[in-house]
């Protein structure tokens, strides 16, 4: 029989509230937000007030305890945490929040107490509403029940009761027996599974995989984020704050990392962190190092848990300073994005912000330069879908090829030399027309003609109004400022039997109008209503927006697929132009 790498250990729920208050059991409230619905979190309750089982936890052991180590960022915490927790943190969190009162983190990132009430007359428990709030029935927080002794509860619940109705001696001993039974819940007893510290986090995820009946996978920015929780709270508050803050408008006349074009999650910052701070994007490798773990030898120890923490504290420093982050997000709309809806790959902004604090912080990399250079980047990255398949490998890679730059001038190189060799002159006419063909909404070339348009300042179609502009509105109504028209309306090719949505929808039919010639050329065929448009403009201007919007000469009379083959390699034209204005190259 093969040894086993788990051991069975008892607890009571007093013990393990009392275990996360010391900090022995590491409980991160960002592993995961606390999902469970107010009702799930009752009948939690309920079913522990009834006596029936409720489930065991999955804990591994960290091999702290014992260890004089000093917990990163939480002076309150008696103990670094020997125990983390990897299956049952929303039980967990529910028993904890409602005992000790404490507030839970929602997916919005606001925080909310758990309101649990109780009427011990029936020993039901309910999410309090408006009913309950009137009924002297109930007991409208439990969390009371735990936080004071049990006769006081009682004594007042029964005071309060009285005022209202008569109560009898039997109601008085069946409301002090129920309060006395919930106080009691402190007791439950509940199996805990302690995973050897000897595992390795693949065998912990699998083990999860395995055992979790949702078959909800923990992925490896959940064990960074655990680790952050338990020795680096401040951290990994910094890190919610900051993505909290990025969705919110901050106010008048103060910084905020507030923005339209980039809200990252946690883990999306977290990846900027030991990218920055370890030259590392496998997070396997980088959770191995925050648990002090010698990649060479396999060994751990807390000296140098603490020495790879003061890496990534310094590495956070960076990604969230504010001048950073807005002078990056200057480098996006540089790049020609102006909208988050534009942006085909997070990992892509992911990658470029990395790339970006590295060439300021650590390259020491001129701005102007350094802002054109990562421009040109996340451009090329966003375009080829760099990033989309298997991202870890691909910045693993990438990040791995500067580590043994030393200038300023190597770094610049080093990203010539990759744009070079992805964005040769076969991709431009060969693979990116290619590309074109497909209805794909979301197609990264298609965000790449949006992106080049607004470099090489174009107009929108039939507009005298230019794409950035209405592609970065003042103001918002019920219309957008600008709309996606099909040139071969759908109605015309349905009465041509063109009738397939793929066909239909090809990015080659697409062209951005503002929104009311949108709905005034309607399912006018284009022979029809070119002529009309045309009368708008000189001949200079039509000619210019004929090539910004990739029109092939007399289009309008061509057959549609005619028309998609001819459109494609001049919309990647354009796009290698938009491009090439980044690169001081003529377009």
């Amino acid at each position: 029989m093969s040894e086993t790498l788990f051991k069975e250990v008892h607890y009571s729920l007093g013990g393990l509230i009392n275990d996360i208050g010391l900090g022995r059991i590491g409980l991160p409230d960002i592993q995961r937000p606390f999902v469970w619905a107010n009702a799930k979190v009752r009948d939690l309750f309920d079913s522990m007030y009834r006596g029936y089982p409720v489930g065991y936890f999955l804990f591994w052991q960290t091999g702290a305890e014992g260890v004089d180590t000093k917990v990163i960022g939480d002076t309150n915490k008696q103990k670094a945490p020997s125990l983390l927790i990897v299956d049952g943190q929303q039980r967990l969190t529910s028993l904890y929040a409602v005992i000790r009162r404490e507030a839970v983190l929602r997916e919005n990132f606001e925080r909310e107490h758990i309101r649990i009430a109780f009427r011990p007359q029936s020993g039901t428990f309910a999410v309090p509403d408006a009913t309950t709030e009137r009924d002297p029935e109930y007991i409208l927080d439990i969390s009371e029940v735990f936080s004071r002794p049990t006769h006081k509860t009682i004594g007042e619940y029964l005071k309060r009761l009285t005022t209202s109705r008569v109560v009898t001696d039997e109601e008085e001993e069946q409301v002090a027996e129920a309060i006395g039974r919930l106080a009691g819940l402190t007791n439950f007893p509940f199996i805990a599974l302690e995973l050897s510290q000897q595992c390795s986090e693949e065998q912990v995820a699998d083990v999860f995989v395995r055992i979790n009946s949702e078959g909800k996978k923990l992925n490896q920015s959940d064990f960074i984020l655990t680790l952050m929780s338990v020795f680096w709270d401040e951290g990994r508050t910094e890190l919610e704050t900051f993505c909290r803050a990025a969705r919110q408008p901050g106010l008048a006349g103060q910084a905020s990392p507030f923005n339209a074009i980039f809200q990252p999650d946690p883990d999306h910052l977290l990846r900027v962190d030991v990218g920055v701070a370890f030259r590392r994007a496998r997070l396997e490798h980088v959770y191995s190092l925050l648990r002090g773990k010698d990649l060479a030898t396999g060994e751990s120890s807390p000296e140098k848990r603490a020495d790879q923490f003061s890496k990534l504290l310094d590495a956070q420093a960076r990604v969230l300073n504010l001048t950073y982050w807005a002078d990056f997000l200057n480098v996006v709309r540089l790049a020609g994005y102006r909208s988050a809806k534009h942006i085909s790959s997070v990992n892509a902004l992911v990658f470029a912000y990395q790339l970006y604090l590295l060439g300021r912080t650590e390259y020491d990399v001129e701005g102007f330069k350094l802002r054109k250079a990562i421009a040109r980047w996340l451009f090329m990255s966003l375009l080829t879908g760099r990033f989309t398949s298997s991202p870890e490998s691909r910045m693993e890679q990438d990040l791995a090829e500067l580590r043994e730059l030393k200038s300023s001038d190597q770094f610049l190189a080093r990203l010539e030399a990759v744009e070079t060799n992805t964005l040769t002159d076969d991709f431009w006419t060969k693979t990116l027309p290619m590309d074109l063909a497909t209805s794909a909404g979301r197609s990264p070339a298609l965000f790449g003609f949006y992106a080049s348009q607004a470099l090489l300042g174009a107009r929108a179609l039939f507009s005298n109004s230019s794409v950035v502009d209405l592609l970065d509105p003042p103001a918002q109504g019920q219309k957008k400022a600008l709309e996606r028209h099909h040139l071969f309306p759908k109605k015309h090719l349905k009465g041509l039997g063109i009738d397939s949505v793929r066909d239909i929808n090809q990015i080659a039919n697409y062209a951005l109008v503002e929104w009311d010639d949108n709905i005034a050329i309607s399912d006018t065929a284009p022979s029809s209503y070119w002529a009309k448009y045309a009368e708008r403009f000189d001949g200079d201007t039509l000619a210019a927006m004929m090539q910004w919007h990739a029109l092939p000469p007399n289009w309008w009379s061509m057959t549609y697929e005619e028309f998609l083959a001819a459109r494609r390699p001049l919309i990647a034209n354009i796009i290698r132009q938009g491009y090439e204005t980044l690169s001081g190259a003529s377009a």
